[in-house]
């Protein structure tokens, strides 16, 4: 019997295996992952951002990975070898509508004990020359790395100290008791003392497997982006984002430039009628009929109704999505965006309608559940794979106790 099996071999399932190592270096561990290769899914599609927690509620679970999450991100590339940059960004309002929420937002950073700096006009186009903006934020904390490359030295990290792990291993059943837990997978069964569920997307249903009925399920989010034409890079010097809607919870079109030296624009969000909604023609007759069967599902419609039919119509016009961004930079045209890899987003959605908006964490018998755990998951993954391991020193003193 191993003493824990982790489902899920992206950057927090992996995350979380090297820190239980790291605080014991005896502990047997275990990762499952269904795909061949490690980090396939939200990990590898990536926007690859190191991100600063400012947008976050002060407090909250985001708020406070992303501002350790990076440091700890920038610290552990460096003691890696791994390439990173630190090129900071600007949040950019591109009216006077927005003039309001970007000061709330600059509160909001300091609050969050961020460095950061208010710019006017002509502060903003000495840092990125080639925006539309009235006035904006400097964040210089933000950054660029590849999460793929991440992922593979954790992995790495991880085997050199005994772990296993274990690729084509899709989860079928889940046998939890007070003395451990029996996972069944296509070709094997895993016996262990303790489980961890990080299955991102299929997060909820391996917490329904191990008998967890929590209030909420999984919606996919596809994220589509363009990428500039190579001579069209010299638009963006490193990350250009706009001021968030604080009636809808995704950031909007941005820019952003990668680890290679390529600059994504985008992304949009539409709901995928499959988990792993990667294309618009992605479909999975269980996923949908789950998701169209979910009142939150339609209560959520209801309420983004406005701002979800403009992310669709961007989604199946480029005419209108390059309008999108060129509020942020008015030198592009349709010809010179690519199109680009899709990602997609595990949001966790509410019977009532309301995105979980900040990680989320269930305690089980003898697991624990990380059921939320979208971006800026990739960034604090380091401090989530530290929450999730005192979470399981809690429970397994407590069994301690009960066993006197």
């Amino acid at each position: 019997m191993r003493d824990y099996i982790i489902i899920g071999g992206g950057i927090v399932g992996l995350a979380v295996g090297m820190t239980i190592l790291e605080r014991n270096p005896l502990a047997t561990v275990t990762i499952l992952e269904k795909e061949k290769k490690l980090a396939e899914h939200q990990t590898g599609h990536n926007s690859g951002v190191i991100h600063s927690g400012i947008y976050y509620k002060p407090g909250s679970y985001k708020a406070r990975f992303a501002k350790a999450g990076s440091e700890g991100m920038r610290k552990f590339c460096q003691e890696n070898g791994i390439d990173h940059d630190i090129c900071g960004k600007v949040i950019v309002a591109t009216n006077d509508h927005e003039l309001p929420r970007l000061e709330k937002l600059y509160e909001r950073a300091l609050q969050n004990g961020l460095d950061v700096k208010k710019l006017n006009k002509e502060e903003l186009l000495e840092k990125e020359p080639h925006v539309n903006g009235l006035e904006a934020i400097h964040v210089p904390t933000a950054g660029i790395v590849n999460y793929k490359q991440v992922s593979e030295k954790m992995a790495e990290i991880i085997r050199n100290n005994g772990g296993v792990i274990v690729t084509g291993a899709e989860v079928k059943s889940i046998d939890e008791k007070y003395d451990g837990v029996t996972v069944e997978t296509k070709n094997k069964t895993y016996k262990a003392k303790f489980l961890i569920n990080c299955a991102g997307l299929y997060s909820d249903r391996i917490a329904k497997m191990a008998g967890y009925l929590v209030d909420m399920k999984i919606l996919p989010f596809r994220g589509e982006y363009f990428k500039l034409k190579i001579e069209k890079r010299v638009l963006v010097n490193n990350l250009i984002y706009p001021v968030p809607n604080p009636d809808f919870p995704f950031l909007g079109v941005h820019f952003t430039r990668m680890i290679d030296g390529e600059v994504d624009v985008g992304p949009n969000a539409v709901p995928g009628f499959k988990r792993e909604a990667y294309k618009k023609t992605s479909f999975n007759m269980k996923d949908f009929g789950e998701m169209i069967a979910y009142p939150g599902f339609w209560k959520l419609g209801l309420k983004h109704s406005k701002e979800g039919l403009e992310e669709m119509v961007r989604s199946f016009s480029k005419k209108k999505f390059v309008e999108n961004a060129r509020l942020l930079i008015p030198d592009i045209s349709v010809d010179d965006l690519i199109p680009a890899e899709a990602g997609v987003r595990a949001q966790a959605l509410k019977s009532d309608g309301n995105l979980v908006d900040d990680f989320f964490i269930v305690n089980g018998r003898t697991s624990v559940h990380v059921c939320n755990a979208p971006s800026p998951a990739a960034t604090g993954a380091l401090e989530i794979g530290k929450e999730v391991v005192n979470k399981i020193e809690q429970i397994e003193g407590r069994k301690l106790v009960l066993n006197r």
